[in-house]
């Protein structure tokens, strides 16, 4: 298991912040947007160009509607000759791909004085629900929070194992059970132990169910309502991390697990890997759901909190832009 840093790269500092995300970015940058402002170079945005357009957009996942939206809008700038020049044409792709992210913006979690914030991570296999768990323990920690995580997938006797490696390698502590154990009552008693030490946030990881899975969705359901017995008002937030990679499939995790434990929150990882970081307009068009956290790489830093403007600009350079 490779440990990420906890010290902040260079690139993170507030002067180089959008150029680290830009160096993120490669694959869905050059896959689609470059191909896209290649097309701005021509000069003109007639039908076949459009089309052009539209097609690149739904390679990369941006989804029928998000693509239809932004060519109608393209396609009536060109009609009232607000497209004359390609760095016009860019401008109006920049402010209508922010417009529909900046919903997805919202500040982090809200602390309390009197008891632990309680989020609850939920998503399938293979995501990297419990290396973001982990990120988020250290992200808090290093901002002076105390943090405790529960081991509530105890499906998996190698999960418990993972968190619990994670929690002795940052200094956090982890409440855990055997395997097989109750996951619901891992979690009041991991609710209970972070109230009694004054813990500022406890993070709760869960099994990576296939959201399909109706046995294991319930037993989810089960997590959540158990722990609300503990303080009615918690978990404070139900965050899905998903894998940018995935695609379309991502949609139908979020319709799932969404009807089953209402979330409030996304994480979208592994956007460093994929051409088809396009998947977060999707995301933001059906969902509207707050866009938490977004993964660009291995390291502690590179789970970053969303900012729309910076994410488009990442995806969308100046003409002429390069590496």
């Amino acid at each position: 298991m490779k440990l990420f840093s906890s010290k902040k790269k260079e690139e993170d500092t507030p002067k180089t912040k959008s150029r680290g995300l830009f160096s993120r970015l490669t694959r869905t940058r050059e896959g689609l947007f470059g191909g896209i402002l290649s097309l701005f170079k021509s000069g003109k945005l007639d039908e076949e160009v459009l089309e052009q357009i539209e097609d690149q957009l739904l390679v990369a996942d941006l989804g029928v509607s998000v693509s239809q939206k932004i060519v109608e809008r393209l396609k009536e700038a060109a009609a009232s000759g607000g497209t004359s020049t390609p760095d016009e044409a860019r401008s109006i792709l920049r402010d209508l791909m922010i417009d529909l992210l900046a919903p997805c913006e919202k500040p982090e979690i809200t602390f309390f004085p009197d008891r632990p914030a309680v989020v609850l991570m939920v998503g399938v296999n293979g995501v990297g629900k419990t290396t973001t768990l982990a990120k988020l323990a250290a992200r808090y920690k290093d901002s002076g929070k105390s943090v405790m995580l529960a081991a509530c997938d105890t499906f998996r006797a190698a999960a418990i194992d993972q968190l619990q490696t994670w929690g002795d390698r940052l200094d956090i502590p982890v409440i855990a059970q055997s395997h097989g154990a109750d996951a619901a009552a891992v979690a009041y008693d991991a609710y209970s132990a972070a109230a009694a030490r004054n813990c500022d946030i406890l993070l709760v990881d869960t099994a990576g169910r296939q959201h399909t899975h109706g046995d294991l969705v319930e037993q989810l359901k089960k997590v959540k309502r158990v722990i609300s017995k503990a303080n009615p008002s918690v978990p404070d937030e139900v965050w899905l991390t998903v894998d940018a990679g995935n695609g379309q499939n991502v949609l139908s995790q979020v319709a799932h697990f969404d009807e089953a434990v209402k979330l409030t929150g996304l994480c979208v990882t592994k956007l460093d890997g994929t051409a088809k970081g396009g998947i977060v307009f999707a995301l933001a068009d059906r969902f509207g759901l707050p866009v938490r956290f977004i993964g660009v790489g291995e390291g502690q830093s590179d789970l970053r909190p969303f900012n729309a403007e910076e994410f488009v600009d990442a995806l969308l350079p100046e003409l002429g832009q390069s590496d």
